[in-house]
Protein backbone atom coordinates (compact mmCIF):
# COMPACT_ATOMS: atom_id res chain seq x y z
CA UNK A 1 0.00 0.00 0.00
CA UNK A 2 1.15 3.43 -0.99
CA UNK A 3 2.59 5.83 2.74
CA UNK A 4 1.30 8.52 1.54
CA UNK A 5 -1.65 10.19 3.35
CA UNK A 6 -4.32 13.12 3.40
CA UNK A 7 -3.34 14.87 6.81
CA UNK A 8 -4.33 17.94 6.72
CA UNK A 9 -6.39 17.75 3.18
CA UNK A 10 -9.88 18.81 3.21
CA UNK A 11 -12.52 16.36 1.46
CA UNK A 12 -16.06 17.44 0.66
CA UNK A 13 -18.01 14.31 0.74
CA UNK A 14 -21.41 14.20 -0.28
CA UNK A 15 -24.06 11.08 1.21
CA UNK A 16 -21.36 10.74 4.02
CA UNK A 17 -24.29 10.22 7.05
CA UNK A 18 -23.24 6.28 5.98
CA UNK A 19 -22.29 3.20 3.79
CA UNK A 20 -19.22 3.97 1.09
CA UNK A 21 -19.23 7.91 2.17
CA UNK A 22 -18.71 7.72 5.28
CA UNK A 23 -16.23 4.88 5.03
CA UNK A 24 -13.90 7.21 2.71
CA UNK A 25 -14.31 10.21 5.60
CA UNK A 26 -13.43 8.07 7.78
CA UNK A 27 -10.19 6.59 5.84
CA UNK A 28 -9.07 10.01 5.41
CA UNK A 29 -9.83 10.83 9.02
CA UNK A 30 -7.37 8.26 10.38
CA UNK A 31 -4.68 10.12 8.16
CA UNK A 32 -5.80 13.82 10.21
CA UNK A 33 -8.16 14.65 6.95
CA UNK A 34 -11.06 17.60 7.54
CA UNK A 35 -13.76 16.11 6.20
CA UNK A 36 -16.92 18.39 5.15
CA UNK A 37 -20.00 15.77 5.68
CA UNK A 38 -22.65 16.07 2.90
CA UNK A 39 -25.79 14.67 3.29
CA UNK A 40 -29.53 15.10 3.62
CA UNK A 41 -30.13 12.96 7.05
CA UNK A 42 -30.25 15.69 9.77
CA UNK A 43 -32.64 13.70 11.71
CA UNK A 44 -32.64 9.72 12.23
CA UNK A 45 -34.17 7.73 8.80
CA UNK A 46 -37.18 5.86 9.89
CA UNK A 47 -35.05 2.76 7.91
CA UNK A 48 -31.28 3.28 7.50
CA UNK A 49 -28.67 4.02 10.05
CA UNK A 50 -27.06 7.30 11.07
CA UNK A 51 -26.79 11.18 10.33
CA UNK A 52 -24.34 13.62 9.68
CA UNK A 53 -24.03 13.95 13.27
CA UNK A 54 -23.70 10.58 14.04
CA UNK A 55 -20.93 10.68 11.07
CA UNK A 56 -19.28 13.68 12.11
CA UNK A 57 -18.55 12.03 15.74
CA UNK A 58 -17.09 8.97 14.13
CA UNK A 59 -14.67 11.24 11.71
CA UNK A 60 -13.40 12.71 15.56
CA UNK A 61 -13.04 9.86 17.16
CA UNK A 62 -11.30 8.34 14.57
CA UNK A 63 -8.66 11.60 14.16
CA UNK A 64 -10.12 14.17 11.61
CA UNK A 65 -12.05 17.01 11.99
CA UNK A 66 -15.73 16.85 10.87
CA UNK A 67 -18.48 19.78 9.53
CA UNK A 68 -21.49 18.20 9.34
CA UNK A 69 -23.50 19.97 6.62
CA UNK A 70 -27.18 19.29 5.93
CA UNK A 71 -27.40 19.45 2.33
CA UNK A 72 -30.34 18.50 -0.64
CA UNK A 73 -27.20 18.30 -3.60
CA UNK A 74 -30.51 19.21 -5.82
CA UNK A 75 -30.46 22.60 -4.62
CA UNK A 76 -27.80 24.89 -6.09
CA UNK A 77 -28.27 27.13 -3.33
CA UNK A 78 -27.75 24.33 -0.62
CA UNK A 79 -24.45 23.05 -2.10
CA UNK A 80 -22.95 26.38 -2.60
CA UNK A 81 -23.54 27.51 1.12
CA UNK A 82 -21.63 24.61 2.15
CA UNK A 83 -19.27 25.42 -0.21
CA UNK A 84 -18.58 28.38 1.30
CA UNK A 85 -19.12 26.80 5.18
CA UNK A 86 -16.20 24.17 4.41
CA UNK A 87 -13.84 26.68 3.08
CA UNK A 88 -14.49 29.09 5.69
CA UNK A 89 -13.95 26.54 8.28
CA UNK A 90 -11.54 24.69 6.71
CA UNK A 91 -8.97 27.29 4.33
CA UNK A 92 -10.14 25.12 0.94
CA UNK A 93 -10.94 22.14 -0.70
CA UNK A 94 -8.55 19.54 -1.74
CA UNK A 95 -10.84 16.75 -2.79
CA UNK A 96 -14.58 16.37 -3.96
CA UNK A 97 -15.84 13.27 -3.50
CA UNK A 98 -19.65 12.20 -5.43
CA UNK A 99 -20.92 9.48 -3.66
CA UNK A 100 -24.09 10.47 -3.14
CA UNK A 101 -26.69 8.24 -5.32
CA UNK A 102 -30.67 7.30 -5.92
CA UNK A 103 -31.12 4.19 -6.59
CA UNK A 104 -34.24 2.19 -8.03
CA UNK A 105 -33.83 -1.21 -10.40
CA UNK A 106 -36.97 -0.70 -12.11
CA UNK A 107 -37.97 -1.53 -15.86
CA UNK A 108 -39.86 2.17 -17.05
CA UNK A 109 -43.38 0.74 -16.65
CA UNK A 110 -42.24 1.02 -12.98
CA UNK A 111 -40.55 3.40 -12.63
CA UNK A 112 -42.54 6.92 -11.63
CA UNK A 113 -41.49 10.04 -13.73
CA UNK A 114 -40.74 11.66 -10.16
CA UNK A 115 -38.18 8.61 -9.60
CA UNK A 116 -37.04 9.29 -12.73
CA UNK A 117 -36.45 12.87 -11.87
CA UNK A 118 -34.69 12.33 -8.29
CA UNK A 119 -32.14 9.33 -9.85
CA UNK A 120 -31.14 12.31 -12.37
CA UNK A 121 -31.02 15.15 -10.81
CA UNK A 122 -29.36 13.71 -7.48
CA UNK A 123 -26.76 11.52 -9.88
CA UNK A 124 -26.51 13.21 -12.86
CA UNK A 125 -27.04 16.76 -11.74
CA UNK A 126 -25.88 16.59 -8.29
CA UNK A 127 -22.33 15.37 -9.73
CA UNK A 128 -22.07 18.33 -12.32
CA UNK A 129 -23.49 20.81 -9.85
CA UNK A 130 -20.99 19.69 -6.30
CA UNK A 131 -17.97 19.54 -9.46
CA UNK A 132 -18.76 23.23 -10.62
CA UNK A 133 -19.08 24.53 -7.26
CA UNK A 134 -16.28 22.73 -5.67
CA UNK A 135 -13.78 23.59 -8.96
CA UNK A 136 -12.70 26.89 -8.08
CA UNK A 137 -11.79 26.35 -4.69
CA UNK A 138 -9.49 22.69 -6.25
CA UNK A 139 -7.86 24.80 -8.65
CA UNK A 140 -4.10 25.85 -7.45
CA UNK A 141 -4.17 23.15 -4.21
CA UNK A 142 -1.33 20.76 -3.80
CA UNK A 143 -3.23 17.66 -5.08
CA UNK A 144 -7.02 18.69 -6.36
CA UNK A 145 -9.08 15.58 -7.11
CA UNK A 146 -12.56 14.55 -7.86
CA UNK A 147 -13.83 11.03 -7.20
CA UNK A 148 -17.39 9.80 -8.56
CA UNK A 149 -18.51 6.21 -7.42
CA UNK A 150 -19.43 5.35 -10.56
CA UNK A 151 -18.74 2.41 -13.04
CA UNK A 152 -17.00 2.12 -15.90
CA UNK A 153 -19.31 2.67 -19.25
CA UNK A 154 -20.50 -0.41 -20.90
CA UNK A 155 -23.28 -0.62 -24.21
CA UNK A 156 -24.24 -4.10 -23.07
CA UNK A 157 -27.66 -3.93 -23.41
CA UNK A 158 -27.96 -6.32 -20.58
CA UNK A 159 -27.18 -3.45 -18.62
CA UNK A 160 -30.21 -1.44 -19.76
CA UNK A 161 -32.64 -4.35 -19.87
CA UNK A 162 -34.31 -4.27 -16.21
CA UNK A 163 -33.47 -0.50 -15.39
CA UNK A 164 -32.89 1.97 -17.93
CA UNK A 165 -33.34 5.08 -15.84
CA UNK A 166 -30.81 4.09 -13.09
CA UNK A 167 -28.24 3.03 -15.67
CA UNK A 168 -28.70 6.31 -17.79
CA UNK A 169 -28.13 8.17 -14.42
CA UNK A 170 -25.19 6.27 -13.07
CA UNK A 171 -23.62 6.32 -16.71
CA UNK A 172 -24.27 9.90 -16.74
CA UNK A 173 -21.94 10.23 -13.61
CA UNK A 174 -19.57 8.59 -15.70
CA UNK A 175 -19.63 10.57 -18.84
CA UNK A 176 -19.51 13.71 -16.67
CA UNK A 177 -16.60 12.90 -14.51
CA UNK A 178 -14.74 11.66 -18.05
CA UNK A 179 -15.77 15.10 -19.62
CA UNK A 180 -14.62 17.11 -16.75
CA UNK A 181 -11.26 15.52 -16.32
CA UNK A 182 -10.98 16.30 -20.22
CA UNK A 183 -11.85 20.41 -19.36
CA UNK A 184 -9.86 20.67 -16.60
CA UNK A 185 -6.74 18.66 -17.46
CA UNK A 186 -4.61 22.01 -18.26
CA UNK A 187 -5.26 23.15 -14.51
CA UNK A 188 -3.95 19.78 -12.48
CA UNK A 189 -7.19 18.83 -11.28
CA UNK A 190 -8.10 14.93 -11.74
CA UNK A 191 -11.27 13.50 -12.16
CA UNK A 192 -12.12 9.80 -11.94
CA UNK A 193 -14.64 7.34 -10.92
CA UNK A 194 -14.50 4.64 -8.62
CA UNK A 195 -16.63 1.34 -8.56
CA UNK A 196 -16.60 -1.65 -6.69
CA UNK A 197 -16.20 -5.06 -8.19
CA UNK A 198 -18.31 -6.49 -6.06
CA UNK A 199 -21.52 -5.33 -4.55
CA UNK A 200 -21.05 -3.66 -1.41
CA UNK A 201 -22.99 -4.22 1.89
CA UNK A 202 -24.29 -1.06 2.81
CA UNK A 203 -27.73 0.23 5.10
CA UNK A 204 -28.67 1.22 1.66
CA UNK A 205 -29.16 -2.40 -0.04
CA UNK A 206 -31.75 -3.05 2.79
CA UNK A 207 -34.06 -1.45 0.29
CA UNK A 208 -33.32 -3.38 -2.92
CA UNK A 209 -34.45 -6.66 -3.18
CA UNK A 210 -33.12 -9.91 -3.89
CA UNK A 211 -28.92 -9.02 -2.86
CA UNK A 212 -27.80 -11.39 -0.11
CA UNK A 213 -25.65 -9.23 2.22
CA UNK A 214 -23.65 -12.26 3.31
CA UNK A 215 -21.83 -12.59 -0.23
CA UNK A 216 -21.08 -8.99 -0.15
CA UNK A 217 -17.67 -6.84 0.94
CA UNK A 218 -17.84 -3.97 3.16
CA UNK A 219 -17.53 -0.49 2.10
CA UNK A 220 -13.77 -0.38 3.76
CA UNK A 221 -12.55 -1.88 0.54
CA UNK A 222 -13.97 0.92 -1.48
CA UNK A 223 -12.79 3.46 1.11
CA UNK A 224 -9.41 1.91 1.02
CA UNK A 225 -8.91 2.41 -2.92
CA UNK A 226 -10.31 5.92 -2.58
CA UNK A 227 -7.23 6.50 -0.41
CA UNK A 228 -4.79 5.08 -2.88
CA UNK A 229 -6.44 7.08 -5.77
CA UNK A 230 -6.55 10.04 -4.00
CA UNK A 231 -2.69 10.35 -2.62
CA UNK A 232 -1.85 9.69 -6.88
CA UNK A 233 -0.68 12.76 -8.89
CA UNK A 234 -3.46 14.42 -9.68
CA UNK A 235 -1.92 15.90 -12.66
CA UNK A 236 -0.83 12.61 -14.20
CA UNK A 237 -3.83 10.45 -13.08
CA UNK A 238 -6.95 11.60 -14.31
CA UNK A 239 -10.16 10.64 -16.40
CA UNK A 240 -9.80 7.27 -15.54
CA UNK A 241 -12.74 4.30 -14.64
CA UNK A 242 -10.88 2.62 -11.45
CA UNK A 243 -11.99 -0.67 -9.69
CA UNK A 244 -11.38 -1.35 -6.16
CA UNK A 245 -9.93 -4.57 -6.38
CA UNK A 246 -7.38 -3.47 -9.39
CA UNK A 247 -6.61 -0.39 -7.39
CA UNK A 248 -5.35 -2.38 -4.23
CA UNK A 249 -4.08 -4.88 -6.57
CA UNK A 250 -1.75 -2.68 -8.02
CA UNK A 251 -0.78 -1.13 -4.66
CA UNK A 252 0.19 -4.17 -3.66
CA UNK A 253 -2.64 -5.67 -1.85
CA UNK A 254 -3.04 -9.49 -2.19
CA UNK A 255 -5.10 -10.82 0.36
CA UNK A 256 -9.01 -9.59 -0.15
CA UNK A 257 -10.67 -11.62 2.42
CA UNK A 258 -10.40 -9.46 5.02
CA UNK A 259 -13.33 -7.05 3.12
CA UNK A 260 -15.61 -10.01 3.27
CA UNK A 261 -18.44 -10.19 5.15
CA UNK A 262 -18.42 -13.37 4.85
CA UNK A 263 -15.51 -15.18 3.34
CA UNK A 264 -16.73 -18.67 3.53
CA UNK A 265 -19.70 -17.46 0.64
CA UNK A 266 -19.43 -16.86 -3.15
CA UNK A 267 -19.24 -12.77 -3.64
CA UNK A 268 -21.75 -10.82 -6.30
CA UNK A 269 -19.84 -9.18 -8.89
CA UNK A 270 -21.70 -5.47 -9.07
CA UNK A 271 -23.54 -4.00 -11.67
CA UNK A 272 -22.13 -2.87 -14.95
CA UNK A 273 -19.07 -5.42 -14.90
CA UNK A 274 -18.15 -7.94 -17.54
Amino acid sequence: MEQRDLKGCTLFVTGASRGIGLAIALRAAKDGGNIAVIAKTAKPHPRLPGTIYTAAKEIENAGGKALPLPVDIRSEEQVADAVTRCVREFGGIDVLVNNASAIQLTRADATELKRFDLMHDVNARGTFLCAKLCLPHLIGRENPHVLTIAPPISIHPRWFAQHTAYTVSKFAMAMLTFGLAAEWKAEGVAFNCLWPKTVIRTAALALVPGIDPLRCRKPEIVAEAAHVILNRDAGAFTGRFCIDEDVLHEAGVTDFTGYAVDPRQKLLADLFLE
